[in-house]
């Protein structure tokens, strides 16, 4: 059995840097869309993915791949959507057992009142409190963490 590798003290300090800054960031944006919109964080980056898609749809389980939570927690979040009116299910014309989701025009529309808002959060939370080299390292360095995390498909 190999030995444990325990944290330094600095090592240490960057972990409970990550893991304060990452719970107080996403409450932030999260109360804020919330409080503004209506929605939950899952539920305006539901919005945001299906946005940037032709036609404005994916398969749920490309969707739920995308937003890094599990297929029953996005089943979830697109039933309370579907509740609201900002998107819809359907068949997938090419594959009988996939389902894609669908954003509406109320979708559409409920994401082009709450971007400002949710822009100014993240700026608020996070991009402006770092200097433009900071910014940098961060996502070098948080994109070689989720790269290396990201599950690969089989060869």
């Amino acid at each position: 059995m190999a030995e444990t590798r325990w944290l330094d003290e600095r090592e240490m300090a960057a972990w409970h840097g990550f893991l304060e800054a990452t719970s107080r960031v996403s409450r932030h944006v999260e109360t804020q869309l919330k409080e503004d919109a209506g929605l939950s964080h899952a539920q305006y980056e539901i919005l945001v993915r299906l946005s940037a898609t032709e036609g404005g749809e994916l398969r749920m389980t490309e969707l739920a791949e995308g937003l890094f939570t599990s297929k029953s927690g996005l089943t979830y979040q697109i039933g309370q959507l579907e509740k609201r009116g900002l998107v819809h299910r359907r068949s997938c014309p090419t594959d009988i057992r996939g389902v894609l989701a669908v954003l509406t025009p109320a979708g559409r529309e409920a994401l082009r009142r709450s971007a400002p808002g949710h822009v100014a959060a993240v700026r608020e939370a996070l991009i402006d409190v770092l200097e433009p080299d900071e910014l940098d390292t961060l996502a070098r360095a948080l994109g070689r963490v989720g790269g290396r995390l990201r599950p690969h498909p089989a060869d």
